[in-house]
């Protein structure tokens, strides 16, 4: 049996769907919502059988690909998150890269050479990477109608993946890929699936209401957004996150939003001008993690809010 396990979010959705074009599989999915990450506990592999890991951190799922490589499973895993110390093993094929400029859909499109390139720029868009996307899609020679519609889908792909439950989305990542695995074309994609369209209704709906939040720490370094308890605010923190990165790439942001168990999770932004900072502020906390431009805190909690907001001052001031 094969397992693929994968991020639910534009990266780990492009990612898997690049591999799969070019070496279809019958497989059982595994995903959940963005911040859902320790899912190799789930995989009930054995013997004989093999994973195939997309888009989530190895140092949050170290222990169960333990179990996995002592069972005789073979892994391949393509992340690129920060991973702690990875294991050495015959039955490990690693595909791991940290740089701030990349994600998972670049790693798979070099593994691939290319092969699925348009999908490798869908999810460096969704990724809030329209630097490399962008030199990509001029290397394939595309028009800016092309563009935009690349840039849509992974923004559409990206944004669906936010929120505490699947019942916050517009549809379920699963389902979402099932979706994906009907197109070889994303332009066919973007233009004839309503879901995505759906979802970008949803987006542009969920960011007017975000924008009449004033930020509740508000520096020359960075600022911090404290959001309502709603449906609309969790999906939204992510894609709130990257606009005012882009619009303010010398500054930090934190987006809070109430977790329903006396904390927040937490979405932090790294300068882009800096391009570092925001996964080690997190790991200073228990669930905290990520990469260098973006990471979260998956609880905070609410004692903790006045530490957060020090430590996220000293760390990009």
């Amino acid at each position: 049996m094969h397992w693929d396990v994968f991020n639910g979010d534009a990266d780990g959705l492009c990612a898997l769907h690049q591999l799969r074009l070019c070496a279809p599989r019958r497989a059982t999915l595994v995903t959940g919502v963005k911040r859902d990450i320790a899912l190799l506990h789930r995989v009930a592999a054995g013997p004989g059988d093999s994973v195939t890991v997309l888009d989530v951190s190895l140092a949050a799922n170290r222990a169960p690909l333990d179990a996995l490589l002592g069972r005789g499973v073979a892994v391949q895993y393509f992340d690129h998150h920060f991973a702690g110390s990875p294991p050495s093993h015959p039955a490990l094929e690693l595909h791991i890269d940290t740089a701030p400029d990349t994600c998972t859909g670049l790693i798979v499109d070099r593994f691939l050479a290319g092969r699925q390139r348009l999908w490798a720029i869908v999810a460096a868009y969704g990724d809030a990477l329209p630097g490399p996307a962008s030199e990509l899609a001029a290397q394939q020679g595309l028009d800016r109608s092309q563009v935009v519609a690349l840039r849509e889908l992974g923004e559409a792909l990206a944004y669906n993946a936010y929120g505490e439950r699947e019942a916050d989305l517009v549809i379920a990542p699963a389902a979402l890929y099932r979706t994906l695995s009907r197109h070889a074309d994303p332009f066919a994609c973007r233009q004839d699936e309503p879901v995505i369209a759906r979802i970008l209704a949803t987006m542009r709906t969920d960011l007017a209401l975000a924008r009449s939040v004033a930020p509740s720490l508000d520096l020359p370094s960075g600022a911090l957004y404290v959001l309502p308890a709603a449906a609309w605010s969790h999906r939204v923190r992510g894609a709130l996150g990257n606009e005012l990165a882009l619009a303010s790439p010398e500054r930090a942001h934190a987006i809070l939003t109430p977790d329903g168990r006396g904390g927040f999770v937490v979405s932090v932004r790294a300068p882009r001008r800096a391009g570092t900072g925001a996964d080690r502020l997190c790991r200073r906390y228990a669930s905290g993690g990520g990469r260098a431009t973006a990471a979260g805190i998956d609880h905070l909690p609410g004692a903790e809010l006045g530490r957060f907001e020090a430590d996220f001052i000293a760390a990009f001031s």
